[in-house]
């Protein structure tokens, strides 16, 4: 049986380690919306693989670690990597359409879908505790995206479909980690994206105009490669249906970066659904600690 004190201590770290990878996400769509000014989103999606490959080849490549290209479940990387590419393909097109607010607020529809599958597909039942508080926490975001779909742009349907390539990568993303190295499944998301894009990106190609194109061409890479890092060790150390409710914390960033980059000042509503999607996250908190404490006997489920 596993020291509940060490059990506590793991699942805080990857909470922590969550919310930095979406703080990553959240500069990773506000640059590709600010790069598909520019450009087609096709070549957008073709920078962000292609720096991201190039910066984690810099710091591990099969080279120097000739166990790298090693997997025991080759499939699963590749399915795992095209449900990532289809994430991202949807979102940066949505991005180009909508607000970052609204396809974050569509985005958070997440959670629901990893608590579903994490119980049949993994073992790992949702209480009813943990149900309340993601329902909590979503109810925060329909006050962001009021009052439903109806005065949103179409655009909103590709959100959608990057909700559900984005559930299943979760999911794929605690299988996978249980038989490859964090390193080894990295290396082959971005190869499958750089194969895949590359082969497109020839047919929308627009030569940048200025250099700090080209950086942000470099950075969108390194804020994917850096959070989906992230992303892969919490996996490591807690649950996705743990994990998957903080995914919320990505709505105070991209509030805080909408409103310094493009000007975007949001609304009452916005803060009050910021402020339960918080309120959310905190509860969820208290109750890994809780559960963390030494109990008379074996806890039932939350």
């Amino acid at each position: 049986m596993s020291d509940p004190a060490s059990l506590r201590g793991s699942r805080l770290k990857g909470i922590a380690l969550i919310c930095v990878t979406f703080l990553m996400f959240g500069c990773l769509d506000s640059t590709a919306k600010y790069l598909n000014q520019f450009m087609d989103p096709l070549q957008t999606i073709w920078a962000r693989y292609v720096s991201g490959f190039l910066l984690a080849f810099i710091l591990s490549n099969p080279f120097a670690r000739p166990g790298l290209l090693r997997t025991r479940r080759p499939g699963l990387q590749i399915v795992r990597s095209m449900l990532m590419l289809g994430s991202t393909g949807f979102n940066f097109y949505a991005v180009k359409y909508l607000q970052l607010d609204q396809t974050t607020s569509i985005g958070f529809a997440t959670p629901f879908l990893v608590a579903v599958l994490s119980g049949p597909m993994l073992g790992e039942w949702v209480g009813w505790r943990r149900w309340v508080a993601i329902s909590v926490g979503f109810c925060g975001v329909l006050l962001v995206a009021r009052p439903g779909f109806g005065g949103i742009h179409p655009a909103a349907l590709l959100s959608v479909a990057a909700v559900l390539c984005y559930g299943f990568y979760f999911i794929t993303t605690r299988i996978v980690s249980r038989f490859d190295s964090s390193e080894t499944t990295l290396f082959y998301s971005n190869v499958v994206g750089v194969v895949a894009m590359s082969c497109l990106a020839p047919f929308v190609w627009t030569m940048p105009q200025s250099w700090h194109l080209f950086a942000l061409m470099i950075a969108i890479g390194a804020f994917g490669t850096v959070g989906h890092y992230l992303l892969i060790i919490a996996h490591r150390m807690a649950p996705p249906s743990v994990l998957a409710p903080f995914m919320y914390s990505q709505l105070i960033w991209v509030i805080a970066i909408g409103y310094m980059v493009f000007d975007d000042i949001p609304s009452g509503w916005t803060l009050a659904g910021a402020a339960v999607v918080i309120a959310s996250g905190l509860y969820l908190l208290h109750r890994e600690r809780v559960r963390g404490k030494p109990v008379p006997s074996a806890p039932g489920p939350e």
